[in-house]
């Protein structure tokens, strides 16, 4: 075969591509050749080109990344200016933070498939809830941030003030309340990173969350007097709208535009895809961009009905995608998938 002709196997070309990159991306560029893995590197290349071409990426979080500590990575991609917002339901929102001050206390449950009724009964007698393999202490953790929530929230509502659920967790982290209390680096946290970039963050279904629970009962003990103090669902996507127009505008016609990385399903990731057709159709707003770059990763497969399983050129019919955007599709373990393509994007 000729040289010439050698130069165009992909994964020469991925060898050449990963040569001033590290370790991990070298080793991917090797051995991630088929099948899902070409798929995590195809998507991972796409990520970076989208970004060298002058866009921008919202990343949505769904599942329990934040107590998977996926903010080892995803922190240094805030950082870095490789994440320029994020969606994640209220359960990341929160976790991140349990994590970073309960760390200590958490308990990892190895054998969690063969756990029984009654081990799961012993598990809550001790307040210990648990996401698959990791309990989250109920004392150290949640009952701990919500004392330090409830300040801010009964503060705000005393004040007539309201605030989005990320921007109370803003406000105590810019605090200090906690830093005495951090039980793990504060480089792997990803809402710490998010904080110092002042990122946008939009919290779709923050109700259903923990400290959504919490709030809900403060207002009812009537603690919280104005149920509105917390601002949440339709005025997170008016933000989201403004937010996508606005950055929109900032990009040079041709160069660069808007791109969704999405980490599992359901409203982490439907809420937000959603702003463009509803910018186009209901606000006219034509001369807004479809999303230019779009990746899921997820266990979820192709399936009937399934929004999580629904193939991205369905989003095509929606106006969320164009024919023309890059589409990629990893159906694996987010926990196993998204460092290595951050970890690619980073250069490491």
């Amino acid at each position: 075969m000729s040289a010439k002709k050698q130069i165009q196997l992909p994964e020469v070309l991925n060898e050449r591509l990963a040569r001033s990159k590290g370790p991990v991306s070298k080793f991917i560029a090797r051995h991630y050749r088929h099948f899902n893995a070409a798929a995590l590197l195809d998507a991972a290349k796409g990520y970076e080109a989208h970004l060298k071409a002058g866009g921008k990426m919202l990343v949505t979080l769904a599942g329990a990344m934040s107590t998977a500590e996926l903010g080892i990575s995803l922190a240094e991609m805030i950082r870095r200016d490789k994440v320029h917002a994020i969606v994640c339901t209220g359960a990341n929102l929160e976790e991140d933070v349990f994590n970073l001050v309960a760390h200590n206390y958490y308990e990892r449950v190895p054998g969690y498939r063969h756990l029984t009724a009654d081990d799961e009964n012993a598990l809550l007698k001790r307040h210990m809830n648990r996401v698959t393999d990791t309990c989250i202490p109920e004392m150290e953790a949640m009952r701990r941030i919500e004392k330090v929530v409830l300040e801010e929230w009964v503060a705000a509502d005393r004040a007539g003030e309201r605030y989005f659920p990320h921007e109370f967790m803003y406000k105590i982290l810019r605090g200090g309340k906690l830093a005495k209390s951090f039980q793990i680096d504060p480089r792997n946290s990803w809402l710490l990173a998010a904080c110092e970039k002042n990122l946008p963050i939009i919290v779709p279904g923050w109700e259903d969350a923990t400290l959504g629970n919490m709030y809900a009962g403060h207002v009812i003990s009537g603690d919280v007097k104005n149920v509105h103090t917390v601002r949440t669902g339709i005025e997170y996507m008016t933000e989201l709208a403004e937010w996508y127009t606005d950055t929109a505008k900032t990009l040079r016609t041709g160069e660069g535009s808007i791109g969704f990385f999405q980490i599992g399903g359901g409203i982490a990731g439907d809420f937000p895809i959603c702003v463009v057709p509803m910018l186009h159709q209901d606000l006219q707003r034509t001369g807004v961009p479809l999303w230019g770059y779009f990746c899921q990763v997820s266990d979820s497969t192709t399936s009937y009905g399934s929004y999580s399983g629904a193939v991205p050129n369905e989003k095509i019919t929606w106006g969320k995608l164009a024919a023309s955007t890059p589409k990629f599709i990893v159906e694996s373990d987010a926990t196993i998938v998204a460092p290595l393509i951050f970890s690619w994007v980073l250069g490491e």
